[in-house]
C-alpha cells in the first residue's frame, strides 16, 4: 500500500524504531526489497536518486513500485526521491507519483536551504507528500557531487530547531559524521550521538541517517572472494545503527551494502559458469542475497514485525 512518507515515519517516530530506505536502480533490487518486507513483516521506503531516475525513468520506477505494492497490499510503502537537488526535481517526482521527496539544498547557505525546503513543503503538503531535508553535509559522493572532508560540516542544533519550525519539513537528515559510499572512516568509526540527541530534542520529528551502509563481513567476503576490491572500506557497524535509533533516527538509508551483495553474486555466477548467458541465472541468486541483507537490516532497525 503506497502511503505518504510522513505517515509511515511518524509511526516510527512515536514507537521508537527506524524504517529502512532502500535505493533501487532496477526491477531486481525492487523485487528483493518487497520480498524481504513480506518475509519480515516490515514497512519499507523505496528510494530512487536522480541518477536512478535518469537511468530508469520516474514513471518506470513508480509503475514498478505500484505494481509490487498492489501485489503486497499489506505492506506500508513510501516511494521517495533521494537527494533531489532542485525544487523542480521534487515537483517532477511528485507528479510521477512519488509519496515522499527530499530537497537537498545542504550545499547552499542556511537561508537558501530554508527557502527551498519551504517551497517544496508548501507544494508537497497540498497532495499529502512527505518532505525530507538535510542540514550539514556528508562526505562522499551523492550521484556525481563530491564532498571532501574539509567541506563536511556537522549539523548545528540551533539551526535545526529554527529550520524545522520555519519550513514545516516532515523529517530531517542531520549530518552527524557518516559519509556516502563504501569508504566512511579513516580510523575507528565515530558518530556524534550527543548532537543527534540534541537535534531530536529540539525538533521532535523523525530523523534520517544518510551514509548508513555497514559493509557486513559476509558481504565483504563474498565480494572479495570473487575478485572484487573494497580497498579496506569501513561501514557503519550495526551497534552504531542501534545507538542512532536510540538517539532519534527513524529512517536509515541503505544503498552500498545492497549493490555489493548483488554484484558479489553476479560475479560468482560469472566466475563459476563462464559459458552462462541467461540473465536470470545471474540475477536470481543476486536477488536472494540482497533480500537476506535487507531482512538483517530490518531486524537491526526494529521495523521487523511492525505490520
Amino acid at each position: 500500500m503506497l502511503i505518504s512518507g510522513a505517515e509511515l515515519l511518524n509511526r516510527a517516530h512515536k514507537e521508537g524504531y527506524a524504517v529502512g530506505a532502500f535505493n533501487i536502480n532496477n526491477m531486481e533490487m525492487l523485487k528483493a526489497i518487497f520480498e524481504a518486507a513480506n518475509e519480515a513483516s516490515s514497512p519499507i521506503i523505496v528510494e530512487a536518486s536522480e541518477g536512478a531516475i535518469k537511468y530508469a525513468g520516474a514513471d518506470m520506477i513508480y509503475s514498478m513500485t505500484k505494481t509490487l505494492s498492489d501485489r503486497y497490499p499489506h505492506i506500508p510503502v513510501a516511494l521517495h526521491l533521494d537527494h533531489g537537488t532542485t525544487v523542480e526535481s521534487c515537483i517532477r517526482a511528485i507528479k510521477a507519483g512519488f509519496t515522499s521527496v527530499m530537497i537537498d539544498a545542504s550545499h547552499d547557505s542556511f537561508e537558501e536551504n530554508l527557502a527551498k525546503t519551504k517551497a517544496v513543503v508548501d507544494i508537497a503538503h497540498t497532495v499529502n507528500v512527505g518532505v525530507e531535508a538535510e542540514l550539514g553535509r556528508l562526505m562522499g559522493i551523492e550521484d556525481n557531487i563530491v564532498v571532501s572532508e574539509r567541506d563536511a560540516v556537522l549539523v548545528n542544533v540551533q539551526e535545526a530547531e529554527k529550520f524545522v519550525k520555519e519550513t514545516g519539513v516532515d523529517y530531517l537528515a542531520p549530518a552527524i559524521g557518516t559519509s556516502h559510499g563504501a569508504f566512511k572512516f579513516k580510523g575507528e568509526p565515530k558518530l556524534d550521538f550527543a548532537r543527534l540527541q540534541d537535534v531530536k530534542r529540539v525538533t521532535d520529528i523523525p530523523l534520517v541517517l544518510h551514509g548508513a551502509s555497514s559493509i557486513p563481513e559476509d558481504v565483504r567476503q563474498a565480494f572479495e572472494s570473487t575478485g572484487g576490491d573494497l580497498k579496506g572500506s569501513k561501514g557503519v557497524p550495526f551497534n552504531f545503527l542501534t545507538e542512532s535509533i536510540k538517539g532519534g533516527i527513524n529512517k536509515v538509508n541503505t544503498d552500498t551494502d545492497l549493490r555489493i551483495a548483488f554484484m558479489a553474486e553476479v560475479r560468482r555466477v560469472a566466475n563459476e559458469n563462464p559459458t552462462e548467458f541467461d540473465p536470470r541465472k545471474f540475477f536470481n541468486p543476486a536477488i536472494k542475497s540482497v533480500k537476506e541483507q535487507i531482512i538483517k537490516r530490518m531486524e537491526v532497525l526494529g521495523s521487523a514485525g511492525k505490520i
